[in-house]
């Protein structure tokens, strides 16, 4: 018998594909993927034939065409990046909210921000949070997760894709990920039971299911800010605000220090956000200092 399903986590030669039963099954590659010098992803579109049903067990015999590959960390076919924060408790630090936005945006995924606990702070925070990211090129949301406020807006951005999640611990992402699956709490919690055995607990990337043809990629490789060689003048491109004022006196311009830079007069007449033009600076420098060296 012959199933399709997706590969949630790859340990030791090891591959758990949920499949559309419903169901994780452990399996095997086959030997011809060795052969083609093919190595099975986290995030591919799998066919397993089955070697017992009662067990869960089988072998994966076909791998389907990637969309798209992350190289760091290596998964197949994500979509989006969810950056998940906190508006309070802890205080969000923003500066590495827009480095994981410019992470992401480099390696060409659109990118959803989360800002959760909401409820924690007035409407006048919240839209003072939500004129800064406007203009970023990212999809903004603000949700409760204990109380489910702004969560079906959330799962609706998410419907049908394969999004790799992002964020600072205590921000409450687990929380915000038992909201979205709803009645699919059982198939994750089994999914845990057969991923928590001695020999194949590590930390690697793993999907969550949230419907048949939902998923969430929840890994600590983009926990942290890792632009991969990238230099200062890499990141101009990215963002989104910077796009309409490119007529500088100088060409090219880092829009940092240049006198006529369209860039800046437009921070000055308040076009641009000054919270996100002083973290680009702060983080423009941080890589042209890394370049010395």
């Amino acid at each position: 018998m012959i199933m399709r399903g997706r590969i949630i986590k790859g340990i030791a030669g090891f591959y758990y594909v949920y499949c559309e039963d419903s169901v994780i099954y452990e399996c095997k590659a086959k030997g011809v993927f060795r052969k083609d010098r093919v190595k099975p992803m986290v995030g591919d579109i799998a066919d397993i034939e089955l070697l017992s049903l009662e067990e869960r067990l089988g072998n994966i015999t076909f791998i389907g065409e990637r969309k798209s590959e992350l190289v760091r960390p290596a998964a197949a076919n994500v979509d989006q990046a969810l950056i998940v924060f906190a508006l309070t408790h802890p205080e969000p630090n923003y500066l590495l909210l827009d480095k994981l936005l410019l992470q992401f945006m480099m390696q060409d995924l659109p990118a959803i921000i989360c800002f959760n606990k909401e409820d924690l702070v007035g409407e006048e925070e919240a839209g003072r949070v939500r004129d800064i990211y406007k203009d970023s090129g990212a999809k903004v949301y603000f949700t409760c997760a204990t109380s489910h406020q702004g969560t079906e807006e959330l799962k609706a951005s998410l419907t049908g894709k394969l999004s790799c999640v992002a964020g600072p611990s205590g921000v409450g992402k687990s929380s915000l990920i038992n909201c979205l699956q709803g009645d699919t709490v059982m198939a994750t919690g089994d999914i845990s039971r057969k991923l928590s055995r001695g020999k194949h607990t590590t930390r690697h990337s793993e999907i969550i299911p949230i419907d048949n043809d939902t998923f969430i990629m929840d890994t600590p490789g983009f926990s942290s800010f890792d632009l991969m060689g990238a230099g200062p003048d890499d990141i101009i491109d990215h963002y989104n605000e910077f796009r309409p004022y490119t007529e500088c006196r100088f060409k090219p311009c880092s829009h940092t220090h240049e006198p006529g830079c369209a860039v800046k007069e437009a921070v000055e007449e308040g076009l641009i956000s000054e919270d996100r033009y002083r973290n680009y600076n702060q983080i423009y420098n941080e890589l042209k200092s890394l370049r010395r060296y």
